[in-house]
């Protein structure tokens, strides 16, 4: 194992999370369109938990969702790095970070008691959540193929 290609790994995953979260981006804000409802707050009240942050009000509230979410989707990218440092490629490599990133927060965010488990959830909301997570991996697993460098 060379330290420069493990680096080269994580590096890649960080730009294919950010595409990754763009796409999930997307995804989610037609959804929420179409739908008419409001972005979840979870994964910010999460993070507020455990980081101790409170924002004092609407505004502070809507930069850290941002900041967590673009800082969550991209660090989540590393572990698709991680995934093909280890050997997992092309559509193992997608439904390994799918399971990791999904379900992480299928028990992170009940634990932290900022979302319902899985199993009182209506099945759509939990259908809909599961397919902005698979846009995520995906997405972030065509960007971390596109950026290979070897082909160039």
């Amino acid at each position: 194992m060379k330290l420069g290609e493990l680096a080269s790994a994580v590096g890649r995953g960080l730009f294919a999370g950010l595409a990754g979260t763009v796409a999930m981006t997307v995804s989610s804000t037609i959804e929420q369109k179409l739908r008419d409802r409001e972005a979840s707050s979870a994964p910010a009240d999460a993070a507020g938990k455990v980081l101790g942050v409170q924002p004092r009000d609407p505004e502070g509230q809507a930069r850290f969702s941002t900041v967590v979410h673009w800082g969550y989707g991209t660090s989540w990218g590393a572990v698709r790095g991680l995934l093909d440092f280890a050997g997992l490629d092309g559509s193992r490599a997608t439904a390994a970070h799918f399971a990791a990133v999904w379900g992480s927060a299928q028990v992170m965010l009940p634990a932290l008691e900022v979302a319902p488990p899985v199993w009182e959830s209506p099945p759509q909301e939990t259908a809909i959540d599961a397919f902005h997570h698979a846009v995520y991996a995906a997405a972030t697993s065509v960007a971390f193929i596109a950026l290979d460098g070897s082909s160039c």
